[in-house]
């Protein structure tokens, strides 16, 4: 998921840093992205435990915007919909 944001894709690009808000952020992009082509897709996935360590970031970054949820959410859904959009071509050049 985090590969969406790159300038060529969906432009996004959040933070680079572990541990800090732009990084959470993207995070929670991502986490949300694997949710919604999981939902998609069919898929099922089992929560993992290195999930957990971004909890306390996702939940300040939440604290502090009280937007950020909405806004992740839809960067979320535009990097799954470029996925979805572009499967055929990615597994091509894969």
């Amino acid at each position: 998921m985090h590969w969406t944001g790159h300038a060529s894709r969906c432009d996004r690009e959040f933070g680079k840093r572990f541990c800090n808000a732009a990084y959470a952020f993207e995070e929670l992009v991502a986490e949300l992205g694997s949710a919604f082509l999981s939902a998609r897709t069919g898929s099922t996935i089992e929560p993992r435990a290195d999930h957990a360590k971004y909890l306390a970031n996702w939940i300040e970054v939440l604290k502090n915007d009280h937007k950020a949820f909405v806004t992740a959410a839809s960067k979320a859904a535009e990097a799954s919909a470029y996925l979805l959009v572009n499967r055929e071509e990615l597994k091509e050049a894969a």
